[in-house]
């Protein structure tokens, strides 16, 4: 009687070449036919039925700092079920909490606090759990020049990737001293409007200088009544079409029918500074999605209903490093390049806005060329811009 075959494929500790024989349950006696040799990266088999590698866990020896960045990372990508299922325990709790949540949600609905620059709290974006999480990929900034604190500034951030994790990291906190770095600039990250749509995520955003990404918000920042020199927006301009885009070792960008951007920029006379982050791409691995397959017609068809796109990425756990949606520890590089000014012109035609942006192309690609074989060595195909 002979036991079922159990192969597995050669750890790197073993020889791959390592040949695995049935026994007997009796003895130590084995069957020539029973004998295979297996070859490295051969996946799990029971029988005939093929199962997937094993895991490749994490050691338990992980340094307290590690572990506190993961846990950073962790708590950032829980926040939002978190906000909500706290909301919804709110209403199901008690009288008391249920009519504190229902005026909450009142004054959710009349509050315009993202249309009117945030409610910004430098102690909120101090907090040390910021500076773990930036520690994780890690993510560090760069400048190609100081800024002049007494102009108007729109950041044009580029590759969206998935989240935007770099710009998120770099001006949605103070983990890399971004108010040392750009002195004398207030810089509102803007994000979509449906995220202060969200109980208490969209409190925290508005307390972490984290605006609306709309028409009405940036003209209140640039030029509302409250308006003042350094007051600046970092726009990530590729949107939702570009997250699609966001493959390792990639860098597609979604630009050239961008052209609010520099409008805005004309009628309020603001600087542009193009803006990449070197590695964005790199931290979560994606669905493949070619144009035309049936993944990629139901994200486009849902973009086109909600204005954001479900992205099947997926990367690390964390306890593994093969599965899960935690991102790779990737490091991710920002890097703001030489500012463009704007004329602050009354009426802005079309001649205006091709001129402009084809120098604020012109400084995206400069900005990569310069950088890409020190920070992105890996790449597998150049920028393209689309």
């Amino acid at each position: 009687m002979q036991s079922g075959e159990i192969h597995r494929s050669a750890s790197p500790e073993t020889d791959p070449d390592t040949t695995l024989a049935d026994k007997s349950m009796s003895g130590s006696t084995h069957s020539k036919d029973s004998t295979k040799t297996l070859k490295p990266n051969s996946i799990l088999q029971l029988g005939s039925i093929p199962m997937p590698p094993m895991p490749k866990f994490a050691p338990l020896s992980v340094p307290m700092p590690r572990r506190r960045q993961t846990a950073s990372v962790l708590l950032w990508m829980v926040l939002v079920p978190l906000c909500v299922g706290l909301f919804l325990e709110m209403l199901l709790l008690s009288y008391i909490t249920r009519t504190i949540a229902l005026v909450y949600f009142l004054y959710v609905m009349q509050d315009k606090g993202q249309e009117l620059g945030a409610r910004r709290m430098d102690w909120l974006r101090s907090l040390s759990v910021w500076v773990w999480f930036a520690d994780f990929f890690p993510v560090s900034f760069r400048k190609e020049s100081d800024l002049d604190p007494s102009k108007n500034y729109i950041f044009g951030y580029h590759p969206h990737g998935v989240i935007s994790i770099g710009a998120f990291t770099t001006f949605g906190t103070e983990s890399r001293n971004i108010a040392q770095q750009l002195p004398g600039l207030n810089i509102r990250l803007l994000t979509l409007e449906t995220n202060f749509k969200i109980p208490f995520w969209r409190d925290i955003l508005l307390f972490l200088n984290v605006a609306s990404a709309d028409k009405k918000s940036i003209n209140y920042i640039l030029g509302g009544p409250k308006s003042k020199p350094g007051d600046s927006v970092m726009l990530v301009l590729g949107g939702a079409a570009e997250s699609l885009e966001a493959f390792p070792n990639t860098n597609k960008i979604v630009l050239k029918g961008r052209l609010g951007f520099i409008k805005l920029a004309l009628q309020h006379g603001a600087t542009l500074v193009p803006t990449f982050a070197f590695g964005e791409n790199d931290i979560w691995d994606q669905v493949p999605n070619p144009k035309g397959s049936y993944v990629r017609k139901f994200q486009t068809m849902f973009k086109d209903i909600a204005s954001f796109s479900p992205v099947l990425f997926h990367g690390r756990g964390i306890f593994t490093y093969d599965y899960g949606i935690m991102p790779y520890r990737k490091p991710i590089t920002v890097v703001t390049g030489v500012p463009i000014d704007c004329p602050k012109l009354d009426t802005v035609t079309e001649e205006d806005l091709k001129r402009v942006q084809k120098l604020y192309i012109a400084g995206v690609q400069s900005l990569y060329d310069k950088y890409k074989d020190e920070l992105l060595p890996n790449r597998k195909e150049e920028l393209i811009i689309i």
